[in-house]
């Protein structure tokens, strides 16, 4: 779900971007509450899940009250993250590389500040009952669960191709449950995330048999997750400042999860009772965080000789896996400008994001 709800999250921010690029994007940033920390709020791009477990272990443990911030988590907005940080309605957003490249070419000014993910999470599967498809170019001819995302038909036209099929297949709507899509057949594939919905699969059914996309051709890393601000809010040295704490903030409730990942699981779903999370897929997913080095992007044990914790949260955004997937998108013509022309150029990492807030 996380991936198909970005997708139909950036279709309607490309609507409204042009218009909110003359946000002021203050936010909260410098309001003070009556401790006299000042407040950030940070708006979600889905429904709570493991992505987000840091913010709350923050949150719980008290790591922003001790960074000297307040932070006031929001549900996300129809329009989506991307659109409610270039207005102004959040001071960070959860959002990945990608998307903001989306979102500046129809107008927006945001950048990415904070990276989670640093390998690829984003899979295309079947579902496993379906003996006929065991590569992706068994894809070919075939029906796509999407919401019309042309990133995500690109990625698998060129899966299709590395594996030797063609690079045809239809598309079907996804519904409100794309498990449900798939097996009713009027879908026969469809994109998830390997932390959330393949885990799901595995706990509850239907089973799934999945491709990565960086295995079957596609370059770089379409999956750097984290947060991005306006570019005209970072111009305020008080909110430069706040961003420093929260981010320091964040980043140690991230290193708390990869360290305690039943712990923190916990948390979560303590902390977003109203979402009503599955305690069972909570522990289950930071399980497989922690196994697949999703977040330290390596494949260290969970403990080191000594018996400390094995992996520590990168931060850093990747501009050169980055730059690879934001070209492999502009040659398949993904990218447009609000006009819908193509781009003159391609979008550059180097541009739609920064490390130096990462301390």
């Amino acid at each position: 779900m996380m991936l198909r709800k970005i997708a139909a999250l950036i279709e309607a921010s490309a609507i409204g971007l042009s218009l909110a690029a003359c946000g002021n994007g203050v936010g909260g940033g410098n309001e003070a509450g009556a401790d006299g920390k000042s407040t950030l709020t940070f708006m979600l791009d889905w429904t709570p899940n493991t992505n987000h477990v840091g913010l709350y272990v923050a949150q719980q443990l008290g790591y922003f009250a001790d960074a000297g911030v307040n932070v006031k988590i929001l549900p996300t907005a129809q329009a989506g993250a991307e659109t409610s940080v270039q207005n102004g309605v959040a001071d960070i957003g959860f959002s990945k590389l990608t998307d903001l490249a989306n979102a500046d070419a129809h107008g927006a000014d945001l950048k990415l500040v904070f990276d989670l993910t640093q390998k690829p999470i984003a899979r295309w599967c079947s579902l496993k009952s379906r003996t006929d498809i065991k590569t992706p170019k068994d894809f070919a001819g075939k029906t796509f669960v999407t919401f019309g995302s042309a990133e995500q038909s690109a990625s698998v036209r060129q899966m299709i191709r590395y594996a030797g099929g063609s690079s045809d297949f239809k598309t079907a709507t996804a519904g409100t449950n794309t498990f449900r899509t798939l097996t009713s057949g009027k879908g026969d594939f469809a994109g998830f995330y390997a932390n959330w919905e393949e885990v799901e699969s595995q706990l509850n059914g239907p089973a799934l048999n999945c491709f990565a996309a960086d295995k079957w051709g596609v370059p770089g890393n379409p999956d750097q997750l984290g947060f991005a601000v306006k570019n005209s809010w970072l111009k305020n040295s008080q909110n430069v400042a706040n961003l420093k704490k929260f981010l320091k903030a964040a980043r140690r409730g991230y290193d708390y999860a990869l360290a305690n990942p039943d712990k923190a699981a916990d948390i979560l779903v303590s902390q977003t009772k109203t979402s009503h999370l599955d305690p069972k897929l909570a522990r289950a997913s930071m399980e497989k965080v922690v196994h697949e080095g999703y977040w330290s992007g390596n494949g260290m044990s969970d403990e080191t000789a000594n018996g400390e914790p094995g992996q520590k949260l990168t931060a850093t955004v990747n501009t050169e896996d980055g730059q690879k997937y934001l070209d492999f998108q502009y040659n398949a013509g993904t990218y447009t400008d609000s006009h819908k022309k193509k781009l003159p150029h391609a979008p550059q990492a180097a541009e739609l994001s920064t490390n130096e807030y990462v301390q």
